[in-house]
């Protein structure tokens, strides 16, 4: 960054050319660039940026940050972050520990926490000219600190949940089974998505599990060719029972596919998406299954194991609403709910 500085062209920002700078700044700017600490300078009144390499990481996919306002950089937070800027360049520094923030810095809402200082920067006559924003990002401690809370006060209640869960699809799959055999191969394919997502879960501590690996490995054991699915949605952290709940789902989704649906014929497709909003909000969050090149669908005349399953307990854990259309295109399940329903 010592070099990205110095080849800068500053002229065409409100701090001029580098060579006309006040002294104060070039001072302030050598010693952020010499520290390994994460460091911002924020100078003059359009808030012009200048920070270090150990700053780059903290900024993630935001691009050419450096000349620019850090209330436009910032933009997403700005009400948060603004009155304690205009703090320091009141004169007056702010320490603040895990502040939570929703930043969009990579292309979707992410929940961060940091612990930073905002210093005021002071020239030769004691006028304040800027701030030193010294800053660590403190997400992975505080994930960490609420994964431990989870585990020491749920790990009894979900495994009772999970010994219900095994119950139920048991009684339903086997009252609702022709014959013996479909009944214990039924049972052994929703068995093995539970499982799949309690693996998940395990190596997470059961704090929660990454809804594109529950997806991916619930349609493992009967997707065909890569190209017969598509998968694509930002990152994000469910819940353990919504884990689970949708695990189930996906796998009875993709055994109906296989029998009825999209991949029962060649060149069947299905495509598998989710969109979410800001973490703790009431932005929406939606889960959408959609089959292509399909034979026709109908919608079975009988409710099963499989269909209260995709419509209650799903909308029910998500505490959501759930939307089945068996449409001349092909099949569509739709899940929705609010980032907040999300929440651990």
């Amino acid at each position: 960054m010592g070099e990205a500085i110095r080849v800068f062209d500053w002229s065409k920002t409100a701090l001029g050319p580098l060579a006309d700078w006040p002294a104060t700044l070039k001072t302030a700017v050598g010693m952020m660039v010499n520290s390994r600490f994460p460091k911002c300078v924020v100078w003059g009144p359009d808030y012009i940026s200048i920070f270090n390499d150990a700053f780059v990481p903290i900024l993630g996919g935001k691009d050419n940050c450096l000349g620019r306002s850090f209330r436009d950089i910032w933009a997403e937070v700005w009400p948060e972050i603004g009155p304690l800027v205009e703090k320091a360049y009141a004169g007056e520094a702010t320490f603040i520990e895990d502040l939570p923030l929703i930043l969009e810095r990579s292309g979707y809402p992410e929940q961060a926490w940091f612990t930073f200082c905002y210093s005021p920067i002071r020239d030769e006559e004691g006028r304040i000219g800027g701030m030193m924003d010294t800053v660590m990002e403190t997400t992975p401690k505080m994930l960490a600190e609420r994964n431990a809370r989870i585990v020491n006060s749920e790990l009894a209640h979900r495994m009772k949940n999970t010994l219900a869960v095994v119950g139920a699809i048991a009684n339903q799959t086997f009252n609702a089974s022709a014959s013996i055999g479909e009944a214990q191969h039924v049972f052994g394919q929703r068995l093995r998505a539970l499982a799949d997502a309690h693996s998940l879960l395990t190596q997470a501590s059961w704090a929660g599990a990454p809804i594109r690996s529950i997806v991916e490995g619930a349609i493992a054991p009967h997707r065909g060719s890569a190209e017969a699915v598509e998968i694509e949605g930002a990152p994000l952290e469910l819940a353990a029972q919504q884990a689970l709940s949708l695990a189930l789902a996906v796998n009875e989704l993709a055994t109906n596919a296989l029998k009825y649906g999209a991949w029962s014929v060649p060149g069947g497709t299905i495509r598998i998406s989710w969109k979410i909003g800001r973490p703790n909000s009431d932005d929406i969050f939606q889960f959408l299954w959609l089959e292509e090149n399909g034979p026709l669908v109908q919608a079975p005349k009988t409710t099963g194991f499989g269909s209260r399953l995709l419509e209650r307990v799903v909308a029910q854990d998500f505490r959501g609403e759930v939307a089945l259309r068996y449409e001349p295109g092909g099949f569509r399940y739709a899940l929705t709910t609010t980032m907040s329903c999300l929440s651990f």
